[in-house]
């Protein structure tokens, strides 16, 4: 038996250890958050809604000017009817009776009752 014992011996020895191989695991196949064209879909929602809020602000900025512009004219016409009403006040009273006899005396003039004539509005 000692001979069989030292023939499985070195077969033992001869035979080449079996080694653990590890496989390598795989890796998982990772499903990504977004598919391609969800991604496309929401790049080109943020698009429009970066474009839609560009234009509404220039739009804001647009009517913001419009309305200084119209307050600006409202100002000067106030300031136009204001310089108007003072020249009317001055019309009416330099165009009193009294004064346009005045300034006809003045100048030479003479009533002839008989080249007058009346003016009705």
């Amino acid at each position: 038996m000692g001979n069989l014992a030292r023939k499985l011996q070195q077969e033992h020895r001869n035979q080449p250890q079996k080694q653990i191989v590890q496989t390598p695991k795989k890796a998982k196949a990772r499903n990504p958050w977004l598919s391609p064209g969800e991604k496309l879909l929401g790049l080109a929602f943020a698009g429009i809604v970066c474009f839609g809020a560009v234009n509404i602000v220039s739009n804001q900025a647009e009517i913001y000017g419009l309305n200084k512009a119209i307050q600006d004219t409202k100002v000067s016409i106030q300031e136009q009817e204001r310089v108007n009403g003072d020249l009317e006040m001055q019309v009416s009273e330099l165009s009193t009776y009294e004064r346009i006899w005045e300034k006809a005396k003045e100048l030479g003039l003479k009533l002839n009752e008989n080249n007058v004539k009346v003016v009705q509005d």
